[in-house]
């Protein structure tokens, strides 16, 4: 098991966004050390960020997240924050070359509109 480092994280946590810090705290709190929810929750602490803005952030976000089964979030597959759907799409070598389908979890910056949905996709939407 690694070992919990207090002073790496709490550079870490320094250094990451408010929303970034927002979705540790509450969609994948449940993957995570006591210790580090303690330095995460004193950060936006210090940042302002109360109590009502955690828990209003923690409800938009389960609404729309997709859930793995320890309760924490699914990942975009672009990026950390919390995936809002699935879609098929070509997993592609040097961006370019289609190998093969495989499914891809985007979230909300990261997921493009239906229109943009490729012609070759291998599993269209019905």
């Amino acid at each position: 098991m690694l070992e919990f480092g207090a002073e790496r994280l709490s550079r870490n946590v320094r250094d990451a966004t408010s929303e970034d810090l927002l979705d540790r705290i509450t969609v994948y709190r449940d993957g995570m050390e006591p210790a580090a929810l303690d330095i995460i929750e004193a950060e936006l602490r210090q940042r302002g960020i109360e109590r009502a803005e955690i828990e209003a952030h923690a409800a938009h976000r389960s609404a729309q997240m997709i859930p793995l089964p320890d309760g924490t979030a699914l990942s975009c597959s672009f990026c950390h924050r919390p995936a809002v759907e699935q879609r098929w799409g070509w997993h592609r070598m040097w961006g370019w070359l289609p190998l093969f389908p495989r499914y891809f979890s985007y979230c909300e910056v990261h997921l493009p509109p239906p229109a943009l949905i490729s012609e070759d996709d291998p599993h269209p939407p019905e």
